[in-house]
């Protein structure tokens, strides 16, 4: 597997190792003593699968208390996968970082407590898969308004398909940060 550091300290893209032949394909897609050797020794509590149409805007979602780190990978379909770090100490507060992950590129984002996740559906529809560090607890999830002009994150759709929660998140000097 090929980890990739990003500008955003702590946050990783992730490239299995993917083998092909006649019948298909094989691709280790979590493997805890590669991400160890690579000093990332999350324990991860729970899954989640995600299904959204053409764009679907979700986010920006995240946890506070203990918060929670994400593992997302997409196996089915196609989209843009962007966080936005809300670390007040970081070097990095308030900037963005995205990659585009498919079933195709087998891509995955390492996401790191202390930033907001969201993702634009680019394909008819997407499935998302994401393993997670702590339990969803509706008490601690939180958000960030996903077209605040200070984060000004270029997303890839000019009239998005958006929950009502997302319709109405907070901009960054008004969301609760790290």
């Amino acid at each position: 597997m090929d980890i990739r550091s990003t500008p955003l300290a702590g946050l990783f893209v992730l490239t299995p190792e993917l083998r092909r032949d006649a019948r298909g394909f094989f691709v280790e897609s979590y493997n805890r003593q590669t991400l160890e050797r690579h000093s990332i020794t999350t324990t991860f509590v729970q899954d989640n699968h995600s299904h959204s149409v053409q764009n679907t805007v979700r986010g920006m979602h995240y946890q506070l208390n203990p918060g929670q780190v994400k593992l997302v990978r997409v196996v089915q379909g196609a989209i843009w996968d962007v966080v936005v770090d809300l670390r007040h100490d970081s070097p990095t507060f308030g900037q963005w970082y995205g990659e585009t992950l498919t079933a195709e590129n087998f891509v995955q984002l390492y996401v790191p407590v202390g930033f907001a996740h969201g993702f634009c559906v680019l394909s008819d529809s997407a499935d998302l898969l994401y393993k997670c560090s702590s339990h969803y607890d509706p008490a601690t999830e939180r958000g960030l308004a996903w077209n605040d002009p200070t984060v000004a994150i270029p997303w890839p759709v000019t009239d998005p398909v958006l929950s009502e929660r997302d319709q109405r998140q907070p901009s960054l000097g008004e969301a609760e940060t790290f």
